[in-house]
């Protein structure tokens, strides 16, 4: 992952913010993950974003490298992780598995969106720095 500057993964999150409320305006709760994902990559792509979606996330463990099925839902400029969730609410263990995903890719910054709420920036945004 690329090591930014906090002004540069700022400006990076505050897009990433930006887009995904407007994906949340036209498409509003109750959608599959993968809707909002798909829906959020493409408005990245447009703002002249590289978002690249289901990354393989390898884990080392004592110096080898195993693919456990870890995926980043975007990875957005090399640099910051975006989690999505459709769910109730957000509850500990979406933070544990932002965060683990943070530590195994020696990223940074990343967002957890929860696309399952009436607005999304009550409640339905996290960020997280590792």
């Amino acid at each position: 992952m690329k090591q930014l500057s906090m002004d540069e993964l700022n400006k990076i999150t505050e897009a990433i913010i930006g887009a995904a409320i407007e994906v949340h305006r036209h498409l509003g709760p109750g959608l599959l993950e993968s809707a909002y994902r798909e829906c959020l990559r493409y408005e990245l792509l447009q703002r002249g974003y590289d978002a690249l979606q289901e990354v393989s996330l390898p884990l080392t463990y004592k110096d080898i490298k195993l693919d456990c099925g870890y995926r980043l839902d975007l990875l957005v400029n090399n640099a910051v992780i975006v989690e999505i969730k459709s769910v109730e609410a957000l509850a500990g263990i979406h933070e544990a598995q932002l965060l683990s995903y943070l530590k195994i890719s020696g990223g940074k910054i990343g967002l957890l969106l929860n696309f399952n709420v009436k607005m999304l920036k009550h409640g339905g945004i996290k960020r997280l720095a590792n």
